[in-house]
């Protein structure tokens, strides 16, 4: 019979512990109290109507701020990243410095004329994957520490996971609005798990962005208004994902060559240097990754090319619709 892990330190050791073995790039402990500090910056980002026809981000709104009205008894918020960057466009860093003055030396997109998808979309849906693992790691802790009751959010609910990433020390918020973590980048999940166990909270990491403003410079919208803060209306992610009334006609440059999601202000990024390919094989691209032209023009004319691919993955938000008519808008996009 295996003994209970009942001291603090120890059950913090245990978890962080656990996380590794489950493939997390990084483990966090935040004090589960309420973001005071965020309130207002929410509520102006509410009223200036930055989340264009995202209502559901209108509700819930002390929910947002209070973990305690989520989780009963709520007193620390487990915070996780997890890698989910592809290898077929790892670059190779020797440097362990890295200096934010040159952001264009080295950058992750991918060069292509077809039709492009957001990294985070290449493989399965990360919201069951990660939950999955969630699910397993709860049940270890569980079975270590009795007492232990908790609930795991991935990309649900109305959790601002990359405040909590913040303050659980995981990185820091960059001028995209993205989690930055040093000598790694932001091409990584969130996760978290609140929980019953009273735990130290970790120190939370100092902004490492500078005077760096590749990611404003880069965006061909302009939808980062201001560091930190972005107006969804003008977004490329928010577009070819949240917005069901898009593409509309006219309107073939706005979102370029993009199908699905946008990786512009993460690929301009000097961090994201750093990123290495990660080692989740349900992440591997899926075959529309490497498809030519003439491939994606003939999901046009067969749907069911494109539905087939849908299966186990994120895409499937955006509907297969709403999909198909901005694959069209991407392969008709000619840069200037």
């Amino acid at each position: 019979m295996p003994v209970a892990v009942q001291d603090p330190k120890n059950q913090k050791e245990f978890i962080s512990a656990l996380a590794e073995k489950h493939g997390f790039l990084a483990c966090g402990f935040a004090r589960a109290e309420n973001l005071t500090e965020a309130e207002p910056y929410l509520k102006d980002w509410l009223n200036k109507g930055f989340h264009g026809k995202m209502e559901y981000m209108e509700n819930h709104f002390q929910k947002r701020l209070n973990p305690s009205l989520l989780v009963e008894g709520a007193k620390t918020v487990i915070c996780f990243a997890y890698n989910y960057f592809p290898s077929k466009t790892s670059t190779q860093i020797e440097s362990s410095i890295i200096d934010i003055r040159k952001s264009s030396d080295t950058s992750t997109a991918v060069e292509t004329n077809t039709p492009k998808i957001a990294k985070y979309a290449w493989g399965d849906d990360y919201h069951q994957v990660i939950k999955e693992k969630l699910f397993t790691l709860m049940g270890e802790i569980q079975s270590q520490i009795p007492d232990f009751e908790g609930r795991a959010f991935v990309d649900s609910a109305p959790v601002m996971e990359r405040q909590w990433a913040e303050r659980a020390g995981l990185g820091w918020i960059g001028k995209n609005s993205l989690l930055l973590r040093k000598g790694v980048g932001s091409f990584f999940f969130l996760a978290e798990i609140i929980c019953n166990l009273e735990l130290e909270p970790d120190q939370q990491q100092t902004d490492h962005c500078g005077e760096c403003t590749a990611c404003i410079d880069a965006c061909p919208t302009q939808a980062i208004v201001q560091p930190q803060v972005i107006d969804s209306n003008r977004c490329i992610s928010y577009l070819t994902i949240e917005d069901k009334t898009w593409p509309e006609s006219n309107e073939i440059t706005k979102t370029e060559s993009w199908a699905y999601g946008c990786d512009i202000c993460q690929d301009v990024c000097p961090w994201n240097k750093f990123s290495q390919p990660n080692q989740e094989p349900r992440f591997a691209p899926r075959e529309m990754i490497s498809w030519d032209n003439s491939q994606w023009e003939q999901t046009l004319v067969e749907p069911a090319r494109i539905k087939s691919q849908l299966k186990k993955s994120a895409m499937q938000r955006a509907g297969l619709k709403k999909l198909i008519a901005q694959i069209d808008l991407a392969l008709k996009y000619r840069p200037e």
